[in-house]
């Protein structure tokens, strides 16, 4: 049996499919996604994460999701949280170890250098906060603190 919610988002069928969308249809006016959320919401009653099928699912995606009000996600973020209890970021487990230095609030001794993944850069370049780290020494000069004696430059780029 179909229940027609006037308030019902993109997707309608998405209502009642068995499996808790979240986001705008978590709500009353979606009657909590016909009723596919109810056991989220029981277990979860302050967590207002989308999607909230990330909780538990063996991936650590940080930020909101790992935070008491979601459960920790379910033990997702265990080992992270053991080896970095003040790195508060999304998706360490894309970011952090991936071989590649992003940046920002993940290159922080909090995070571990996005363990270690920073330490060529920081080494060759200890003063030089950028958003985006892969972009310097690229072949294109940059712009703004890019292009700055602390950044080398742009890695060189900017000096021709």
């Amino acid at each position: 049996m179909n229940v027609y919610y006037p308030g019902a988002y993109s997707y309608p069928g998405a209502i009642g499919d068995g499996k808790c969308d979240g986001g705008d249809y978590n709500t009353a006016v979606c009657g909590f996604d016909g009723g596919d959320c109810d056991e989220f919401n029981f277990k979860y009653p302050n967590c207002t994460v989308n999607p909230p099928g990330a909780i538990g699912d063996g991936f650590c995606n940080g930020g909101d999701y790992n935070t008491a009000e979601c459960g920790f996600e379910e033990g997702d973020c265990e080992e992270f949280n053991a080896k970095y209890p003040n790195c508060n970021v999304d998706y360490p487990g894309y970011y952090i170890g991936d071989g590649s230095c992003n940046g920002g609030d993940y290159n922080t001794a909090e995070c571990g250098f996005e363990e270690g993944d920073c330490d060529e850069f920081n080494a060759k370049y200890p003063n030089c906060s950028v958003d985006f780290p892969g972009e310097i020494g690229n072949g294109y000069c940059g712009f703004g603190a890019y292009n700055t004696t602390e950044c080398g430059f742009d890695g060189g780029d900017c000096l021709d």
